[in-house]
């Protein structure tokens, strides 16, 4: 994790006092699943619940064992007996360490889950209330880059918020996949414990149980988990993108917030940069990187290995923090953000009518053109337009074609912005709801 773009609330679900709690509750929990199974003495369980459960776990310690254990549960568990006293050798029962690392990393990733939906939440809000401000207000719709038609900028960011409602929905479905348990044992045939104890283990983590653990969670859904989180990076990335071009000093239709006492340039005092939205596009690609490594974890050796460990150590703090930043920071700028209603208008406006060319070849086809000679002769008459030869409704006046076919008024009727948002009702309703 990056600090600079880490909150605190989502870079605490992966802070050693967290782990080390949720290992010590895996442990609990399976221990009092035991004494009711009477494996273990049922005041073993409350003393191990008594002594550990308000602990501030020494991290410390627990490196110091490490150092010469070489193993990172087997140190925490040394160090829990420190802790409870004598009781603590009934804990880890049965148990193997990806039974108590695995069931932890599951619920870690449903916690930063959460937070992520409730992230997504924020953005939506923010898109909906600036999709109906500029329901209604025209700008030019572009493809390759180059203007199209008109559409309006409501109807950009309703399209966003749709893009972000899938978004949740699968942050949901992930949740779900991510979201399961797996207490049982070496090579996960439950030879040393009770299935019974992953199915209370798993009830009091609100976790799944695992259907076929071999030792290890099938990193399939890890895979899928991440692929989940690269979307929604996507998402961010498209929309950061798209104000990106709109902030462009040659279109200048929006803009990020730009604060008192904001600096742009260390040397030129004049710029108002992208900043944001630049940041936005570079925490997407952090968290698409997570994609690959968790791709290739899928396929470890025989019932387990370990080659998945190093992965995820890096890449499930790394992937669900950045991206529940890059979210809150997506959410503040939209909310923020500077709309130019007027330079929308006059960026529409600059090609002299250019974006009604396909009314035009339409109309003509509806006054018995054929479609090759009415694309002909609208695309000749455009072409001089891009020259800077003229006007476009001119040139389509001039032309023997055309106006053989039209009147000028039925020309001049073509030329009406407002025709193309005859549906936008239609669209927000599809996306809103009605009413």
């Amino acid at each position: 994790m990056i600090p600079r773009y880490s909150r605190p609330e989502a870079a605490a679900i992966w802070s050693n006092q967290t782990k080390y709690k949720i290992w010590f509750e895996i442990e609990a929990h399976a221990a009092d699943a035991m004494a009711e199974l009477g494996i273990i003495p049922k005041l073993a369980a409350q003393t191990i619940w008594e002594k550990g459960r308000d602990v501030i776990w020494n991290s410390d310690r627990i490196d110091e064992i490490e150092a010469v254990t070489k193993h990172d549960v087997i140190a925490f568990l040394t160090h829990v007996s420190e802790i409870v006293g004598p009781e603590a050798r009934f804990l880890h029962q049965g148990m193997t360490s990806s039974d108590v690392l695995d069931t932890c990393l599951a619920v870690q990733l449903s916690r930063s889950t959460d937070m992520l939906m409730d992230d997504v939440d924020l953005v939506l809000s923010a898109l909906k209330k600036r999709a109906f401000e500029f329901k209604m207000t025209p700008t030019v719709g572009r493809s390759h880059g180059i203007h199209a038609e008109p559409t309006t900028f409501g109807l950009k960011l309703a399209g966003h918020y749709a893009e972000f409602q899938r978004a949740k929905e699968r942050l949901a479905m992930a949740r779900f996949e991510i979201a399961t348990c797996a207490i049982s044992g070496a090579v996960g045939t439950f030879a040393n414990v009770d299935p019974r104890v992953e199915a209370h283990v798993a009830e009091k983590m609100n976790l799944a149980v695992e259907p076929v653990s071999s030792q290890v969670i099938p990193r399939d859904r890890h895979a899928a988990y991440f692929a989940a989180l690269a979307v929604v990076a996507s998402s961010v990335e498209r929309l950061a993108t798209e104000i990106r071009h709109l902030q462009r000093t040659e279109v200048l239709e929006a803009e990020e917030t730009f604060t008192a006492g904001q600096k742009g340039s260390s040397a030129m005092p004049h710029k108002r940069n992208p900043v944001l939205s630049e940041n936005l596009t570079g925490l997407a690609r952090l968290v698409r990187s997570a994609v690959v490594p968790a791709l290739e974890d899928v396929a470890l050796w025989h019932e387990r290995d370990i080659s998945h460990s190093s992965v995820e150590r890096g890449i499930a703090p790394d992937a669900t923090v950045h991206l529940d930043f890059a979210l809150r920071r997506l959410a503040s700028l939209i909310d923020r953000l500077t709309v130019y209603p007027k330079t929308m208008q006059k960026n529409l406006d600059r090609l002299g009518g250019l974006v009604h060319s396909q009314r035009v070849m339409l109309g003509l086809t509806q006054k018995d053109v054929s479609r090759e000679d009415a694309y002909a002769a609208v695309q000749g008459n455009a072409m001089k337009v891009w020259r800077g030869e003229g006007l476009f409704l001119d040139f389509l006046k001039a032309d023997p074609i055309v106006s053989q076919a039209m009147t000028a008024a039925e020309l001049e009727a073509l030329f009406d912005n407002g025709y193309h948002f005859k549906h936008v009702d239609t669209i927000f309703g599809r996306v809103f709801g009605q009413g």
